[in-house]
């Protein structure tokens, strides 16, 4: 544990306007409010702050920065208070100190939600003050140093999941690579010892049976480089443990097989030197094609900057050589924390810190997910996957994780951009959205102002925040279709029990029901949550229950303007989109011209259906829950719902271009076809069809039935 007088002298060592007194009297303080508190290894508590704080001295970091780390757990584990620390410290250290306060009294259902919610109130914390994570990055290394001491093993093991999952990521993300591998390698010695083990004895296997082959290729490097010129520092360093698995398992290769355990560092004065140093080597070794990465032109979302290069270098070995420049090499290391060391104000290195764009979408994550595990799920997406650079119309760099789509692109521009996302280009050439980017693509967003974000982008988006921008809009979407459909459900209920609706009298179900508004009443009749029978039972508690209360199927109407007029018609269906709060049965494939019925289900709206569907059997007992509805026939036209047929076809030489032809001459629209059975003779198969409404598909079947190769057609309910 680091003496009183030698914490003061790291400090004044690379900072001598320290104030000198504050850190002897928080030094004082932690030790005095800690007092008998031991820790799980039998040390002093207060070693541990302590121990934080010398930690970020090696990264020589402001004065408040040092007494927050001394201060950071005073107030969740002792009796100080944050107006105690203001009072005695200032108020800049006591908004530091209450960012980095553990957050062990929230009240929440399981240790993933804990989590979860914990990350929000960090990223919440660090957003106006990046010296937060720094503070609380140095408290989790100092934690998992001593994760040993630990008695309990499911404990030790959801620590260093934790660690691993969203502190490593995190340290990795703001630029610190010596942070994030010492907490990746201590997290693997506590979830996976026995490959930790292997890997080490491998290493030290391969050191033996090499010799010096690493110091020979060092001198070798230094020579060559002399010979050209140039003043460069050349070094050699083993990948963590961790590294080494981690690229065994994404490659599926074996340790034998990995050709950049030691990674070359070569380490020179400027931009310019780097290119010198990489054309020197190119020259003298030959390159391995497809293992050269130029991020000094194209950083990393950290701001990592580093050529790569792989070579057969000297003594015939296949090595990764890195080429940077002083001042890169401690940014690449130590990321945000290094530009106290390259920025003359301490105020505008924390300020650019917050600047971060990852940091911001991070924040635009947050403020579109209300769930903490949804919030965490979206997090991992932004944080862990690789990246893929892609360039605007007008050369603007956008860095996106692998497999990203036009829409990722879109969302990263601009929210509001992916919104209105119709259509893409991608170099020049109209491409479906679901597309997967290249390195060096250049993409042009297609916009519309009547365009709306569909639900089903979900399913091939991947970054965090294009997903959680797309639920959010599904989530208000739906609430307002609920909210429509739940009125019309209550002035019906109303209607039925020869009551006069009036909105003033669902305030007791507000109450009762524990909600904020009117609206969310609304909301849990229109997703099924609550029935109308148990509106009227809150309302009008004690009344005798009308006799066609259960017997009559409601039908319910709504009012809706369109081009100027009011009309009254059945509920029209309309937002023929998956989740929303009204969809198309999949079971009968319901089309205008059917007589269709609805039936609400809990968390999913209203389903229409056939009135002959057989999965209606099913709600027999709970007519509450039927609704009377009708197509809305004036806007039709706009929709192209799906019809299902069933096609037994000759197996025989051009059978599927004329089933596609005549279906194409008929105004259809093939959606989707599946071969649900198949023999020598003959194939049977499911064809899903956008049709106008019944007529149009019966005269598509007629056609098709007419075709000699065609055995027999039928419309599937099933």
């Amino acid at each position: 544990m680091l003496r009183q007088v030698e914490l003061v002298e790291r400090v004044l060592s690379y900072d001598p306007q320290a104030d000198e007194d504050l850190l002897n009297r928080a030094y004082i303080f932690t030790v005095k409010t800690h007092g008998s508190q031991v820790r799980a290894s039998g040390d002093p508590y207060f070693s541990h702050p302590i121990e934080v704080a010398g930690i970020l001295t090696e990264l020589k970091l402001d004065t408040a920065t040092i007494i927050t780390a001394l201060l950071h757990d005073t107030i969740e584990d002792t009796v100080a208070t944050k107006d105690e620390i203001e009072n005695t410290f200032g108020t800049e250290i006591a908004v530091l100190v209450d960012g980095v306060t553990k957050l062990s009294q929230l009240e929440l259902q399981s240790d993933r939600t804990k989590q979860g919610e914990n990350f929000r109130k960090l990223l919440l914390a660090m957003s106006n003050d990046i010296r937060v994570l720094l503070v609380k990055l140095a408290d989790r290394l100092h934690n998992m140093r001593t994760l040993h001491f630990i008695k309990n093993p499911e404990k030790r093991k959801r620590i260093a999941t934790e660690t691993r999952e969203i502190y490593a990521p995190l340290a990795e993300r703001i630029g610190m690579q010596h942070f994030r591998d010492d907490l990746e390698d201590l997290a693997f010695e506590e979830l996976n010892s026995e490959a930790r083990k292997s890997i080490k004895r491998r290493l030290e296997f391969l050191r033996a049976e090499e010799g010096n082959v690493v110091g020979l290729i060092i001198e070798r490097l230094r020579a060559d480089l002399k010979e050209a010129g140039i003043e460069a520092d050349v070094a050699g360093r083993e990948k963590r443990f961790y590294s080494i698995w981690r690229k065994m398992e994404r490659n599926n290769v074996s340790f034998e097989q990995l050709s950049d355990i030691i990674a070359f560092r070569v380490v020179v004065e400027d931009v310019a030197e780097c290119y010198h140093v990489l054309g020197v080597l190119h020259e003298k070794y030959s390159m391995v094609p497809g293992r050269f990465k130029d991020y000094i032109s194209i950083p990393k979302r950290n701001n990592y900057q580093s050529i790569h290069t792989t070579l057969i270098g000297p003594e015939r070995q296949r090595i990764e050589v890195q080429i940077r420049t002083r001042e890169m090499h401690e940014i690449n290391e130590y990321g945000v924390a290094a530009h106290w060391q390259y920025k003359d104000s301490q105020a505008k290195s924390v300020q650019e810190g917050t600047q971060y764009r990852w940091l911001r979408e991070l924040l635009e994550i947050l403020e579109n997910t209300q769930d903490p595990d949804e919030f965490l799920e979206n997090t991992k997406l932004s944080m862990f996957q690789d990246q893929v650079f892609c360039f605007s119309p007008k050369g603007d760099l956008i860095s996106l994780p692998a497999g990203s789509s036009p829409v990722d692109f879109a969302y990263a521009v601009h929210t509001d951009v992916g919104n209105t996302c119709v259509g893409s280009k991608i170099n020049g050439r109209l491409v479906p959205l679901r597309t997967v980017l290249r390195n060096g693509d250049q993409i042009e967003i297609l916009r519309s102002k009547n365009q709306t974000p569909s639900p089903t982008w979900e399913s091939f988006v991947v970054s965090g925040k294009a997903r959680s921008a797309i639920r959010r809009f599904t989530r208000i979407k739906q609430r307002d279709q609920y909210i429509e459909l739940g009125r019309a459900i209550a002035e019906k209920a109303f209607r039925v029990e020869g009551k006069r609706f009036a909105e003033k009298a669902l305030q007791t179900a507000v109450k009762v029901w524990d909600q904020e508004n009117v609206g969310d009443v609304y909301c849990l009749l229109g997703d099924g949550t609550r029935t109308s029978r148990q509106l009227i039972d809150v309302i009008f508690p004690g009344e005798k229950k009308s006799e066609d209360a259960d017997n009559i199927p409601p039908s319910v109407t709504v009012k809706e303007k369109s081009k100027g007029k009011k009309k009254d018609h059945a509920i029209p269906i309309r937002g023929l989109i998956p989740g929303m709060a009204m969809h198309l049965a999949g079971c009968c494939h319901p089309l205008p011209g059917d007589r269709i019925v609805g039936i609400v289900s809990t968390g999913r709206g209203v389903t229409i259906h056939t009135i002959d569907c057989e999965t209606l059997e099913q709600f027999a007992e709970v007519p509450e829950r039927w609704l009377d509805v009708s197509w809305d026939q004036e806007n039709q036209e706009a929709a192209m719902p799906v019809g299902r047929i069933q096609v037994i076809v000759a197996n025989e030489p051009g059978a599927l271009s004329s089933i596609t032809s005549t279906i194409a001459s008929n105004n259809g629209n093939i959606n989707n076809l599946r071969i649900a059975n198949r023999s020598q003779d003959f194939f049977e198969m499911l064809i899903d069809i956008q049709v106008q409404d019944v007529r149009h598909l019966t005269n598509i079947i007629a056609a098709l039935r007419a075709d000699p190769v065609i055995s027999s057609v039928e419309r599937s309910t099933g």
